[in-house]
């Protein structure tokens, strides 16, 4: 494997240890001399490159792992599926439409295999409850909830006030601009793409976003009166935004991500209702997430029914892979999402099986971002999201 992106890549140094017996690092490529100096010392038998063209050509890999700012990604992984190598991406797939075509056409083009690195969808809980739709506990879904609320406002910068590229998105684009950790979990509670045991599909959304407050306050304080980001219209990006999505059998999806407004860290939220159970995951820092199973939980009657914690069911729920490997995957980094994901991509390619977060899902849950900016741009109006596994729903 190579790692492009080392800083991000860094994360999965301790997998690409464990899992030495599958997986060797044979090339990274960053543009930083610091970077590639760290990676240099632990990995001394490795390629090193600051240009990724030049190691995708010269270095002696299977395939890429890319790490690197997201406006980035559908090229990289275009390219190096077209030289032969296998994909695992990073968030998002695609910044566009048209990007996320393109890959599709390139991964049917090349049978080389696609992964998306959506480590949220591997979380304890969100897994947990993925087992107990699976297993019928929810009945039918109707409605879900997910989102990304992370303070982030100290990466959107360098230290001198220049702005980095998470600060270039906030800058230049609308809406909900990082939707996959906030819909990974819930297209897979719900089965979207799956055309199989009674698959959906995501039909339609709207966007809406609020005004951008919270940046122009923190860069007034960090970086003075003279920096632009002090006007509010310099955001294009409100602080906090809200998609909500109509599935093809009239489910609802509602989807929030905010990473602009201060709180403290504790940076998800779902929630999953069905006609049988209904969970919610924990809001604050030690909560535990909760969950009614009708039949099951406390209460007679609608009017004297309680919650319960999720954990209270796990040795009769919990998902195949934490039984397995969940004191491995815990010393991994989201939750044990880092660990699953890099394992499950390595996996697939070894096994020559279909990857758990394909190229239809990598680019449905991503084409959120440029479809709610669409949507907020002609003034929250509903906008339809391509059947990206039908030739018929490209334009």
């Amino acid at each position: 494997m190579a790692i492009v992106g080392g800083r991000r890549g860094a994360a999965f140094k301790p997998a690409l240890k464990l899992l030495s017996e599958k997986v060797q690092l044979a090339a990274l490529c960053d543009i930083s001399d610091e970077v590639l100096s760290l990676w240099r010392s632990e990995f001394p038998e490795a390629q090193f490159f600051r240009d990724y063209d030049e190691m995708l050509k010269k270095s002696d890999c299977d395939a890429v792992f890319i790490a690197t700012p997201l406006f980035l990604h559908a090229e990289q992984a275009i390219k190096a599926m077209r030289m032969g190598k296998h994909v695992l991406s990073e968030v998002i797939a695609s910044a566009t439409i048209d990007e996320g075509w393109r890959l599709i056409e390139t991964v049917e083009d090349t049978g080389m295999t696609y992964m998306l690195a959506e480590n949220y969808c591997y979380m304890r809980p969100n897994m947990m409850v993925l087992n107990m739709v699976e297993k019928g506990v929810f009945g039918e879904i109707l409605y879900a909830e997910g989102g990304y609320i992370h303070d982030c406002r100290n990466l959107l910068f360098y230290p001198d006030g220049r702005l980095t590229w998470r600060g270039e998105m906030s800058h230049r684009c609308l809406g909900c601009t990082y939707p996959t950790h906030s819909v990974g979990p819930i297209a897979q509670w719900l089965r979207i793409n799956k055309d199989k045991d009674g698959g959906d599909r995501f039909l339609r959304l709207a966007s809406f976003q609020s005004k951008s407050s919270s940046i122009p306050e923190y860069v007034r304080k960090n970086f003075g009166e003279g920096h632009p980001g002090i006007r509010p219209d310099f955001w294009r990006r409100g602080d906090s935004s809200i998609t909500v999505i109509q599935t093809e059998k009239d489910a609802l999806v509602v989807i929030r991500v905010d990473y602009h407004s201060p709180r403290p860290h504790n940076m998800t939220h779902y929630a999953l209702q069905g006609t049988r159970a209904s969970y919610v995951s924990q809001r604050h820092g030690g909560e535990d997430p909760l969950i009614w199973i009708d039949g099951r939980s406390p209460g007679k009657s609608p009017g004297d029914a309680s919650w319960e914690p999720l954990w209270k069911y796990r040795d009769e729920y919990d998902h195949p892979y934490w039984r397995q490997l969940g004191g491995l995957a815990e010393r991994f980094g989201h939750g044990g999402g880092d660990f699953f994901v890099f394992k499950d991509f390595i996996d697939s390619i070894l096994e020559n099986r279909p990857p758990p977060i394909d190229v239809y899902d990598a680019v449905t849950w991503s084409s959120i971002a440029p479809l709610s900016a669409e949507s907020i741009m002609k003034g929250c109006m509903p906008v339809e999201i391509p059947n990206f596994r039908s030739k018929k729903g490209k334009k």
